[in-house]
């Protein structure tokens, strides 16, 4: 540490190949050795760009050993679930618990919300700040808002008994619980047309 002098010690097996070498200045977060990192830690020791691009890079890397090529969009929507969640550090001024675990969209909007209350007052609020969470496969799929996308992943009879006691309500919005229960998937050109559209039922009486 360039600031104050500190030094600290890793221990590494002498087995192990180094990646530094006298003399290199280390960033926070480098590795030092080779071998797989575990995304936790570049997510604590890092942001969350680094840990996303990792997680990119290394799903790309055995794909490209079996001579495969897949564009990086499709590794990115699933990673991007994987860190769709954070938990609320501090509430701030907002309505947020601390330690509480929701969307990153929701997170944003309590904020956005709590900034336009204090333009319209005129009053100094305190925003709320979160810290980003990686989770696995299995449990992003499960924990979604919707009860039937979650229910047809993993764990149905768990997913829909907890839904029942707690009276929940899915709201519909992504593709999969649409195309469980037999509703237009609102994705395409014409999804907003046809979503305004109304119906009415026709009778033919010859």
């Amino acid at each position: 540490d360039n600031e104050n002098g500190d030094s600290k010690t890793y221990p590494i097996p002498s087995n192990v190949p180094l990646k530094v070498a006298d003399g290199d200045v280390i960033e926070k977060g480098k590795e030092l050795t080779e071998g797989p990192l575990n995304p936790h830690d570049v997510l604590r020791t890092r942001d969350v760009a680094a840990v996303h691009d990792y997680l990119i890079q290394e799903v790309q890397r055995v794909y490209r050993q079996q001579g495969v090529d897949i564009n990086d969009r499709h590794i990115e929507v699933i990673v991007r679930q994987m860190m769709k969640k954070v938990r609320v550090e501090t509430a701030g001024d907002t309505e947020l618990l601390p330690g509480t675990v929701l969307d990153l969209l929701e997170f944003e909007a309590a904020n956005e919300e709590l900034a336009a209350k204090s333009q319209a007052t005129g009053l100094e609020m305190e925003p709320a700040t979160c810290s980003p969470m990686l989770m696995g496969i299995t449990k992003a799929s499960l924990a979604t808002d919707s009860f039937l996308s979650a229910a047809s992943f993993q764990e149905t009879t768990r997913v829909l008994t907890e839904a029942a006691i707690k009276g929940k309500v899915d709201p519909l919005h992504g593709l999969k619980e649409n195309v469980i229960i037999g509703k237009l998937i609102p994705a395409g050109s014409g999804v907003n047309m046809y979503s305004e559209s109304s119906y009415e039922e026709v009778v033919d009486l010859d």
